[in-house]
């Protein structure tokens, strides 16, 4: 079950995003017996942050896993569309960026290695003095950046994550987590990507945090 609150909660779930509309519609969810997903419903409108909140084990990770594609939903449907014309996963996949808690990224390799290779998945081709941009405002220095990320902190392997998920400037931006072993500047920094995708994109984040629940224009509760 979930509850879905803020401005303008329809029947489907809405990301519209530059050019992009994703919908999802009575989303369920089970493994095996156990049902996590059941009848999730809302909706965000272009330029809103949707934040999914629920006790832990009540499927918010689930639901941004089915939303990315990664999972396929046991009931409901979950549509992609540019305009009246519905993508396949092959354009959709490519305008959509995800940082979640269980995505790797290559410990034998620096930060900007990582992030160099991140770019050449996504067919860019951007210059080391682009990539080291963005790092360094996600708060990893030039010192940091030509470092193994094995030899990181969890907090700036997270920092890595966010910038593998933004690099390509996606139109919808799924965040699960996204402070997670970050101090206060991490944060402070998911808060400013947050802020600077809301304005041309559709951001949704799971999140039980309260700083994190803040940034929301709409809320789905999960198990209510």
């Amino acid at each position: 079950m979930s509850a879905v609150t803020g401005a303008g909660a329809c029947a489907a779930v809405c990301f519209a995003a530059v050019g992009v509309t994703v919908e999802f519609d009575r989303i369920g969810k089970r493994f095996g017996t156990r049902r996590v997903l059941s009848g999730i419903n809302g909706v965000l409108s272009a330029g809103s942050v949707l934040v999914v909140t629920g006790a832990n084990g009540s499927g918010k990770s689930t639901l941004l896993n089915i939303l990315s594609g990664v999972m396929r939903p046991s009931t409901g449907s979950v549509r992609y569309r540019d305009g009246e014309r519905e993508l396949p996963r092959t354009e959709w996949s490519s305008r959509l960026g995800v940082a979640a808690p269980d995505m790797a990224v290559y410990d034998e390799l620096t930060a900007m290695e990582n992030l160099r290779f991140f770019a050449h998945l996504r067919g860019r081709r951007d210059s080391d003095g682009q990539l080291a941009a963005l790092l360094d405002e996600l708060g990893l220095s030039v010192a940091d950046q030509s470092r193994r990320v094995g030899d990181y902190s969890s907090g700036m392997r997270q920092r890595v994550k966010l910038a593998q998920a933004v690099i390509h400037e996606p139109d919808v931006l799924l965040l699960d987590e996204p402070s997670s072993n970050l101090d206060t500047a991490g944060h402070a920094v998911v808060g400013r990507v947050v802020e600077r995708f809301r304005t041309r994109a559709a951001v949704a984040v799971a999140t039980n945090d309260p700083r994190e629940m803040a940034w929301g224009d709409a809320r789905v509760e999960l198990g209510v």
